[in-house]
């Protein structure tokens, strides 16, 4: 066991020593779907990418005057917490947003503080709310980004764009290969649920298995709980307006992002090759050693 351990502890070292990056790099605009693919999936690092969605009308149009005229009457799926944190742990639970149904010049009046309410506001939905549910904006973004789905052409939705329309999303991102270093726990699913005073109490999902999460904190880690995430690199970019991250694959992260902001992502593709076969590895060995 303890020539395992010092082999899980070697290969994030290698990984970084070999190809990985101290920082997310730049480009100054997308590049072919086959150059784009040997240079940044294949490797599986991140990047990010300027220039790549100049032309969408969305980064002049949406404001909240365009959003109220165009959309403010529909109504769509919010997710509600009392700070921010949706799908995060809280003491022993995981806990899942609320999700609530306004229209989206009620969601406006929150966010420009016409109307005060407790708890934080996020459109936050990954499975096409903006094509399902605003369906009339569609026509200021892509439906999809042309390079990367020629780039990508296989099963499950794991590659991700991130298009930041305005203000900014702050990211920390760790390396599948630090996984080593990476705690996990069980928690019980919950569910945030308002009371009619405006407090947030958390309720159990009934009949429900229990969910393998991260405990840490990654903004003020706790070294004595867990010392082995002294070993893990975390990288941090900030992704602004008009700029596009790619995350690739199994890459651990944490988001924040400024008041107000907006973005669009794409799911793509990933690839069940020897990449996964290895990280699935690394994850057993891990588990196994405790």
């Amino acid at each position: 066991m303890d020539a395992v351990k010092e082999c899980l502890r070697n290969f994030p070292k290698e990984a970084r020593e070999l190809y990985l990056n101290d920082a997310v790099p730049y480009l100054d605009g997308p590049l072919s779907p086959l150059q784009f693919y040997r240079d940044w999936i294949g490797p599986n690092k991140p990047c990010i990418i300027r220039n790549a969605f100049s032309d969408w009308p969305a980064l002049s149009k949406w404001n909240p005057t365009y959003l109220r005229e165009k959309v403010g009457s529909k109504v769509i799926s919010v997710a509600v917490t009392p700070n921010g944190y949706a799908d995060a742990v809280n003491g022993n639970r995981f806990v899942m947003p609320e999700e609530r149904q306004m229209t989206f010049s009620s969601l406006l009046d929150i966010t420009e503080g016409k109307v005060k309410s407790s708890g934080v506001f996020y459109v936050q939905k990954q499975c096409s709310n903006l094509t399902e549910e605003l369906p009339e904006l569609t026509g200021d973004v892509q439906t999809h980004i042309p390079w990367m789905s020629e780039a990508l052409v296989h099963k499950d939705h794991y590659e991700n764009l991130y298009c930041v329309i305005s203000g900014q999303k702050e990211f920390i991102l760790i390396p599948p290969t630090d996984r080593p270093f990476i705690p996990y726990e069980l928690y019980q699913p919950a569910t945030y649920r308002q009371k009619k005073d405006g407090e947030f109490e958390i309720v159990d999902e009934e009949d429900s298995t229990k969910v393998p999460w991260i405990p840490l904190d990654p903004l003020n880690p706790d070294y004595e709980q867990y010392p082995s995430y002294r070993l893990a690199k975390p990288v941090h970019c900030t992704v602004k307006a008009g700029e596009m991250l790619y995350l690739p694959s199994l890459w651990f992260h944490h988001v924040r992002q400024s008041h107000g902001c907006i973005a669009v992502n794409f799911w793509y593709d990933m690839e069940y090759d020897i990449k996964y076969n290895y990280f699935q590895l690394v994850e057993s060995l891990t588990n196994a050693v405790g």
